[in-house]
């Protein structure tokens, strides 16, 4: 068994990105574990831990030398290797001049391609000693930084400057320089609450001692008391804090030491929108908000410190008197706002340019109200509504509120639209049309809310389509992917049967003649489309799924969801197989055929053979209850429902010519075979499917 020592890195730094310090953490980690495995050098258990002022990995019982491994380099042919007088032949002699050998010094091996020259060495496995500086700086370029600084004289370069390295290997610590710096066995503990170095004796000691110099290094460690402080302060006043995963991720990166500290602020601001006020604790103090039972927010909040004060509540007055101005600004901007209505912003929209060769948003919110309007009418929703919503669903963008927090534009509308008497149905629609905003966001609530999004996101596609910008694998600017992502989950997930083909030519119509390209819609509606690949992708359904249903150019969203769950079942069904085979097989039938065969109905005194008098019986008696199926959307049981052609259909191919020379029978045939195929094209294209035969 080899020797095995524990292994110990360490970056000391200045403060450390703190959104990106789980990410720098988790990736030193792997760049140190990857560069053992890459070397053969086995280990235990992996620790990583990352804090404002440092990045460290902790790995047990790895292997201070790789085994040794044999090597076969094979060379020409052991028959080509001498000539008829016995001496080497060139191939030889070059294969050995390749190795470093004379041709002598060469074995000759069994391969399953007959015997071979051979050169047969050990190779010594990799030494941890010999390797690990290459392993911490190999590591140290993979992290994900996308740009380094300098700092001093050096040329050395990092996200953040470094103080100290620690690299140890059982209580071996010299290990050349690293980042300019040398390796040793001293880190630091937290910059106020402890002062100068902390020797290692072993990696071992150092989460234990950089506890007791006030620095829990362990980042998932640290998460965990942050929550947990911050849920005792909670409880102490009986509201429930609110926690945000990205925020309590920023928290946890910019304190080595937690403190939760309960704040107030006066009542009164609770007037305010809460999302302005939650925006700016959130966004710019790094506070955690209080709500009550109902969810309502309450006039406290959370910070983390990361020192632990003697005289907290000094604390608590200086982090109050720095929030309160940013809530009065936000109080202040909602009372002015509310002066001028919604509508009467409608004209500053033509300030604001959307796109140079579109237009203003005012513009784009007129479109945005017709189509809006005609979508609702589609589906039966309140068209008027609709059209309002559409047209004041921008208005908020020139507001104070939302210059000053961005991410309050439509919900400061839904409240202004309100304040100015507009509908509930109105006001929510002019928030929710930005629903969903990411993969996994909520969906907008009502009809009106539903036709306002989708044609928001219409006119955007077909306008940038349609001035030439569409957009390339590494560029969209418009967001146009999670555009296209988000009419799709809309209309699917909310159950919306709508045509996106004609959507597309309304939201075309909107334009000025002239100001799109030709074909911008069918180039729009199969770019949407093809979002639906990656969709079906993470619910593990296989790309020839949706290549079978596709292959018809359907439009609609949810017929297409609903058509590829269908075909997703049939083709776990025993009879997939074979019904696929016989469809590709019909298909190459059938377009052998010369331009301008005429199919017709399927002539019963034309039906000689058993088999296909069979097959036509029960094509014909299936044939009505798959309709009935068809005509109710029930795609997964008129498949089922097919499924059972399949002995018949095998029974046709063994026993029936097709192309007979009896040209009446032949035709009869055909049509026979064309109407089989046209029961299955009702649903999809299963010739596409790649489906294993079941044994």
């Amino acid at each position: 068994m080899s020797q095995t020592d524990t292994l110990l890195v360490e970056l000391g730094t200045e403060e450390l990105p703190p959104k990106a310090l789980r990410a720098l953490g988790t990736a030193f980690r792997d760049g140190i574990v990857g560069g053992l495995a890459q070397r053969g050098l086995e280990h235990g258990a992996v620790q990583w831990f990352a804090s404002p002022r440092r990045l460290a990995v902790l790995i047990d019982a790895v292997a201070l030398q790789a085994p040794d491994r044999e090597q076969e380099i094979q060379g020409p042919p052991a028959d080509k290797a001498r000539d008829e007088q016995g001496n080497w032949t060139p191939a030889a002699l070059g294969f050995a001049r390749k190795q470093g050998l004379e041709p002598d010094a060469l074995s000759v091996v069994d391969t399953p391609k007959g015997p071979r020259l051979c050169l047969r060495t050990t190779l010594r496995g990799a030494q941890l000693r010999a390797d690990f500086n290459d392993i911490i700086h190999a590591s140290i370029r993979e992290l994900p930084i996308p740009k380094r600084m300098r700092w001093g004289a050096s040329r050395v370069e990092f996200v953040r400057p470094v103080h100290w390295v620690v690299a140890m290997l059982g209580s071996e610590c010299d290990f050349g320089p690293v980042l300019g710096l040398p390796t040793g066995n001293t880190t630091r503990g937290h910059r106020f609450h402890s002062s100068g170095e902390i020797r290692l004796q072993r990696p071992q000691e150092y989460a234990e001692k950089l506890a007791a110099a006030k620095v829990i290094a362990d980042f998932d460690e640290r998460q965990a008391m942050i929550r947990a402080q911050i849920e005792v302060e909670a409880s102490a006043l009986q509201a429930h804090a609110v926690i945000d995963p990205d925020l309590l991720d920023e928290v946890t990166g910019l304190v080595e030491w937690p403190v939760a500290l309960t704040g107030n602020f006066e009542s009164r601001f609770l007037s305010v929108p809460a999302e302005a006020l939650v925006s700016s604790m959130k966004e710019h103090q790094k506070y955690f908000h209080l709500v009550d039972a109902d969810g309502a927010l309450l006039p406290h909040f959370i910070t983390l410190c990361n020192i632990e004060s003697t005289d907290p509540a000094q604390v608590i007055a200086g982090n109050e008197r720095v929030i309160r101005p940013r809530l009065s600004d936000a109080a202040f901007f909602f009372e002015t706002d509310k002066k001028q209505s919604l509508h009467s912003r409608l004209d500053g929209l033509r300030t604001i340019v959307f796109q140079q060769k579109l237009g203003s948003l005012y513009d784009k919110s007129q479109r945005v109200a017709r189509l809006a309007g005609e979508l609702a009418a589609l589906l039966g929703g309140n068209a008027a509504d609709a059209q309002r919503a559409g047209l004041l669903c921008k208005a908020d963008l020139g507001t104070q509120m939302v210059l000053e927090f961005a991410d309050m534009q439509g919900i400061a509308g839904a409240y202004y639209a309100r304040h100015d008497g507009e509908s509930e149905n109105v006001a929510a629609a002019v928030e929710e049309h930005y629903w969903p905003r990411y993969a996994g966001d909520r969906l907008p609530t009502g009809l009106t809310a539903a036709a306002v999004g989708v044609a928001d996101r219409l006119d955007t596609l077909v306008g940038i389509f349609g001035i030439g910008q569409p957009p390339t694998g590494s560029r969209d600017p418009f967001a146009l992917r999670r555009a296209s992502l988000a009419v799709l989950r809309i209309l699917v997930e909310k159950e919306l049967d709508l045509d996106l083909r004609s959507c597309l030519a309304l939201a075309a119509d909107g334009y000025a003649p002239g100001t799109l390209l030709e074909g911008t819609a069918d180039q729009v509606l199969d770019y949407m489309l093809e979002r639906f690949r990656a969709w079906y992708e993470e619910m593990d359904i296989p790309a020839e799924v949706f290549r079978a249903v596709s292959a018809n150019k359907p439009g609609r969203p949810l017929d297409i969801q609903r058509r590829v769950l269908a075909v997703h079942a049939f083709s776990r069904l025993p009879e997939a197989a074979a019904l696929a085979a016989a469809n590709k097989r019909v298909g190459n039938i059938l377009d052998k055929l010369e331009a301008g065969f005429a199919f017709g109905e399927v002539r019963d005194d034309l039906l000689q053979d058993p088999a296909e008098q069979a097959l036509a019986e029960r094509l014909a008696t299936l044939g009505s209850t798959s309709e009935a199926h068809l005509a109710a959307g029930a795609y997964s049981e008129a498949l089922s429902c097919l499924a059972a052609l399949q002995g018949p259909v095998d029974a046709f191919f063994d026993d029936v010519m097709v192309n007979t020379e009896d040209a009446a029978l032949r035709s009869n045939r055909l049509n026979l075979l064309h109407s089989l195929r046209e029961r299955f094209l009702r649903v999809a294209d299963i010739s596409l499917l790649a489906v294993p035969r079941q044994s």
